[in-house]
């Protein structure tokens, strides 16, 4: 059956270090505008409601920088992205940074509970790291680790808090209680840019680049 594409535009970029990839869905729609593209025109789209307001308050977790308001976009994501699967749409989402994989993912994993997701990774970074080892705490290195639902904690080098393992355990089960990914259906495609934690558990899962 053919569905029709229905556009889901989450211009947030708090698990970002740097800002800017918010303003990537607005830059993309005005240069199909410029080329005479009626794309953007042409299918109904959902506006996300984003927290991106929350970088201007002081950050206390070093090891899950924004993670609330990173979970409450997430949970926001996946539930459009489910509810446009269960109204027969295909959705297309356009996001700033990768931390809203997470919603992505989990939101089509909810509306389609007994089916495998497979994966395919396009980027220079793994994004598979946790709480637990990351060297910078921002959450857009995460996402596939959140799906897997895998801590790493064989390396861990970090001393996680308390709101931080709350919030990623919250994060983990966004969408569906359960893992929404498992290795074998992932595949990496130009991964080149990694840390020691994240070589180890790719090789220890298996996953292929």
């Amino acid at each position: 059956m053919r569905r029709s594409i229905e556009l889901i535009k989450n211009r947030s970029d708090i698990g970002a270090g740097t800002r800017g990839s918010d303003l990537g869905i607005d830059a993309i729609e005005i240069a199909a505008i410029n080329k005479g593209s009626l794309f953007f025109k042409k299918y109904p789209f959902v506006d996300v409601q984003t927290r991106n307001d929350s970088v201007y308050e002081h950050e206390l977790n070093p090891y899950g920088k924004h993670i609330k308001q990173v979970y409450q976009q997430c949970k926001q994501v996946a539930s459009i992205v489910e509810d446009s699967i269960l109204k027969g749409k295909f959705p297309l989402v356009f996001s700033g940074d990768h931390s809203s994989a997470i919603g992505t993912i989990s939101g089509i994993k909810a509306a389609l509970p007994d089916k495998r997701l497979g994966v395919i990774w396009i980027d220079a970074h793994a994004d598979i790291h946790s709480p637990y080892t990351t060297p910078s705490g921002n959450l857009h290195g995460m996402p596939i680790a959140a799906v897997l639902q895998e801590d790493n904690l064989l390396c861990g080098i970090n001393e996680v808090d308390n709101h931080t393992q709350t919030y990623w355990e919250k994060l983990k089960q966004v969408g569906t209680a359960q893992a929404k990914l498992i290795a074998e259906d992932l595949v990496y495609f130009g991964v080149r840019d990694t840390e020691e934690p994240e070589d180890m558990l790719i090789e220890r899962l298996g996953i292929k680049n």
